[in-house]
């Protein structure tokens, strides 16, 4: 009897090539696990799903497992870590890295599901998500055994992907047939493109790379304004009308994107060792971490916030070098949702242009004291107060001088 594998499936070319190398080439029974984490922007269809695990059984999967992720990705992964304000190095939202762990997470509970004790991915050898991937896998099931077909199969070419297809009667999608100028990644937190069109990294690029986010001069030309309120540290609502995680985070997508809200162009250090460039489309991303920052403005004290912001850098290293599972980003974690406790309120943001401008913000939580902060006359700050407290930050620096 054949030892089993559960393949982490999308239906594209890689990874239905890979589908029939492991059944040819090592003699496995696969099944075929396949996550919607909104690849379409939030919209993907039940058919198409459909149309993915039909595909993977064509191809020869024993079984092919599809789950709506969506709500679970948005609720216990994207919002936990916009708590902390995660940028890495200083731009990445972190979309792809955001991702792998519930992907892994679920691919496990499949393989246990089968009876299999072998999982494989379509990640190469030079990226991230390899390690991602792999650090959730054994985070799961630690005595996994784990097959990555482009660290050790013969295919090192396009050309021979694509007579590998032919022969063993592989779809091709329309437009593979040829060298495509770009590798991408999509789920409903971003779009990501990276390769060949990019490597130069002197050339902008090309105005069809961004797919999401509209260009400036498409963008309309009157700002749009709005409120999004929360509670504990997460986004509950859109003008007043309550969303779930995922339908929340859409429709700021669709608000980004029409705004020409979040798109950069990046070189990132790579956990693997190697640069690269990418073009991430981040819309509704973007929108949260301005509105997340302005309503922690007035919720949390100085102290917190310092303390978060040192942090966070730390944190978001975690998450993309595939450390979610790891007992010290969950310590991290903890201090985070700490933090959060008291920040809720509302915050009024507008769009325009790609910018999002922050217009107001409110809690009953607040910290801003009018009656402190106030340039008019006050019974509450004795402004000679002041004079202690300075003289006292400089004594270091007198008695160096003495």
């Amino acid at each position: 009897m054949s030892e089993k594998v559960v393949l982490a499936y999308s239906g594209g070319l890689d990874t239905s090539v890979i589908l029939k190398w492991l059944i040819e080439e090592k003699g496995y029974e696969v099944h075929t696990f396949t996550a919607d984490l909104g690849q379409d922007n939030g919209s993907v269809r039940e058919d198409s799903m459909e149309e993915v695990k039909a595909k993977a059984i064509r191809t020869g999967a024993k079984s092919a497992s599809v789950m709506d992720l969506k709500e679970e990705f948005v609720r216990d992964f994207v919002f936990p870590m916009f708590r902390a304000n995660a940028l890495y190095e200083g731009s990445y939202l972190l979309g792809t890295c955001i991702a792998r762990p519930l992907i892994a997470l679920r691919q496990i509970e499949v393989a246990k599901k089968v009876g299999a004790n072998i999982v494989s991915h379509g990640a190469t050898g030079k990226g991230n998500d390899q390690i991602r991937f792999e650090l959730g896998y054994y985070a799961n099931m630690p005595n996994v055994k784990v097959v990555a077909p482009w660290r050790e199969w013969s295919l090192t070419s396009r050309t021979q992907m694509l007579e590998f297809a032919r022969k063993h009667n592989i779809e091709i999608p329309m437009g593979k047939e040829n060298e495509p100028p770009y590798s991408m990644d999509a789920n409903l937190l971003h779009l990501s493109i990276e390769g060949k069109a990019l490597e130069d990294t002197w050339e902008p690029a090309k105005r069809d790379t961004y797919i999401r986010v509209k260009h400036l001069d498409e963008t309309p030309n009157e700002k749009e304004t709005f409120e999004i309120d929360f509670e504990k540290g997460d986004a509950i609502s859109i003008n007043g009308q309550k969303l779930s995680p995922a339908n929340l985070l859409t429709k700021l997508n669709e608000l980004g994107a029409k705004h020409g809200v979040g798109r950069i162009d990046l070189i990132e250090n790579r956990f693997i060792g190697m640069k690269s460039r990418g073009i991430y489309e981040t819309p509704g991303g973007t929108i949260l971490l301005h509105a997340h920052r302005a309503i922690e403005s007035i919720t949390l004290d100085r102290g917190t916030m310092h303390l978060k912001d040192e942090l966070m850098p730390k944190y978001a290293e975690l998450i993309y070098n595939g450390f979610w599972f790891s007992g010290e980003r969950q310590m991290l974690q903890s201090a985070i949702d700490f933090s959060q406790e008291k920040v809720t309120g509302t915050v009024k943001l507008s769009l325009y242009k790609g910018n999002v401008l922050i217009e107001g913000r409110k809690s009953p939580h607040t910290l801003f004291n009018k009656n402190v902060v106030t340039f008019e006359t006050d019974s509450v700050y004795n402004q000679k107060d002041a004079e202690g407290f300075i003289k006292l930050n400089a004594l270091r620096f007198r008695l160096r001088d003495i």
